[in-house]
């Protein structure tokens, strides 16, 4: 008999343990699992208007860290520059980030620079006010 008391007491133990041991205290019902892969798919899309939910519009950020993934905007020829500093651009090099820039629309802008951080390719001096008027103008704007 003092067995089962010894074996009940360790199964309560281990409950009560795990109970405090959880990170989080809601259960897992199905619903909840449900609803939680929806939103980790939905923060993964890149929205096509803002959201309203931040103070700046993470499709406007040029934190990297918004977004992993790199995008292309048929610049792939400015791969080459993964090892210039921004001080270090010629003339026709800071041409080539100019051509670029001016044939997207404003609101690709932020996602270039993003995409081109994501690369490790820094924009040239030269044109980085531009480059920032832009984006602050769409930001102030929307």
């Amino acid at each position: 008999m003092t067995y089962l008391y010894i074996f009940l007491g360790v199964i309560i133990l281990v409950a009560v343990a795990a109970r405090f041991l959880r990170t989080d205290d809601t259960v897992a019902t199905p619903e909840a699992e449900t609803a939680a892969s929806e939103t980790i798919e939905q923060e993964q899309e890149a929205p096509e208007e803002c959201c309203g939910q931040h103070e700046t519009c993470e499709k406007d950020s040029l934190l990297a860290a918004v977004s992993k993934d790199v995008e292309y905007y048929e610049d792939e020829e400015l791969d080459r520059f993964r090892t210039r500093r921004s001080d270090e651009y010629t003339a026709e090099e800071v041409e080539e980030f100019q051509e670029i820039l001016y044939t997207m629309r404003n609101d690709e802008v932020a996602g270039w620079v993003r995409s081109l951080q994501l690369r490790h390719i820094e924009l040239p001096d030269p044109i980085k006010d531009e480059v920032f008027l832009i984006i602050g103008e769409r930001r102030m704007h929307s």
